[in-house]
């Protein structure tokens, strides 16, 4: 996945969330609808979250040391796992808290709609509006971008087997950004049409609760790259392959490969040679197999091949 693409879905979401952060707080000022507070404090998690990836691919960048030889591609997988804490913590559970608060409001005083039922009614619908169609430019970029890596692959597939987090991360975000704009946009307007607080507090929870879920979700996958995850199949069918039709190789015995950073592969196999090669050929093979391996997987950047002869087994 190129890292171009999913620098630019995140700056799209950046400035389509900032500017949305600001116009909710501007209607949640005028009626005090707990929905509008909850969406105001989502896009500003999601606004940092931006940052937070933009600050994690800069410092992925940075050359390799004695102290971190395999350098700092991991850096992206750190951030993004900070990314989902912070939308489970900011965004989901403020939302929760602010939907219990209003609960507890709505049951000492019903029927009081505060604000909402003021002059100011039509600010949070105009809001919701808007911010519905910034955040739908912003998820359109992230698809375009995506669409360019995803291949024929379902979008489930894609979240889940994507070695850079920027573009699966942006496209959970803004998914969730969508259907709690939604949920919102439900709230206060059923709010606004039987006069019942309860339907702003409802709206509420099912954001924290649709928030709190994506954190998860988002936390689970970045987790799995944190560990280190193998090529997918179809890379390692490729270097495997790379490695088996090189002259001077008999085969590939066992073979393992780690991501260390979305652009960054690390590769180790034990390969099968002849008894009788001389050092000078064994050490041209093994030279051949690594331009080989890099020519078919750009990103295989360290690769590791010990030579060895295939020994029968016996049960």
């Amino acid at each position: 996945m190129s890292t171009e693409g999913g620098t630019k879905a995140v700056v799209a979401a950046l400035l389509a969330n900032t500017g949305i952060a600001l116009t909710k707080f501007l209607a949640f000022a005028l009626t005090q609808s707990s929905s509008m507070l909850a969406e105001a404090i989502h896009s500003v998690a999601d606004s940092g979250n931006q940052l937070l990836l933009l600050l994690g691919g800069r410092k992925a960048s940075k050359e390799a040391t004695p102290e971190h030889p395999f350098g700092f591609g991991r850096e992206r997988y750190i951030y993004s796992f900070i990314v989902s804490i912070v939308l489970f913590s900011v965004g989901g559970l403020f939302a929760l808290y602010e939907a219990y608060h209003k609960w507890h409001e709505v049951h000492l005083h019903p029927g009081d709609l505060g604000e909402l039922d003021g002059r100011w009614w039509w600010v949070p619908l105009l809001v919701l509006g808007v911010a519905i169609g910034m955040e739908g430019f912003s998820f359109r970029t992230a698809i375009r971008e995506a669409n360019r890596d995803r291949g024929t692959t379902t979008w489930v597939q894609f979240i889940r087997r994507a070695k850079a987090p920027e573009l699966p991360v942006i496209l959970l975000e803004d998914l969730a950004a969508l259907i709690g704009l939604t949920f919102a946009l439900l709230g206060v307007g059923l709010t606004l049409i039987t006069k019942e607080p309860i339907f702003d507090v409802i709206g509420t929870g099912l954001i924290g609760i649709l928030l709190v879920v994506v954190a998860i979700v988002l936390a689970v996958e970045t987790k799995s790259l944190l560990l280190g995850e193998s090529a997918s199949p179809e890379a390692q069918a490729r270097i495997r392959d790379a490695i088996e039709a090189t002259d001077g190789i008999e085969g590939l015995i066992h073979m393992k490969t780690l991501h260390l950073g979305p652009e960054e592969l690390l590769v180790g196999a034990k390969i099968a040679v002849t008894a009788s090669e001389s050092a000078a050929d064994l050490a041209q093979a093994i030279d051949a197999a690594e331009a080989a391996i890099r020519a078919v997987e750009p990103s295989a950047r360290v690769i590791y091949l010990e030579p060895d002869l295939r020994r029968a087994t016996t049960r």
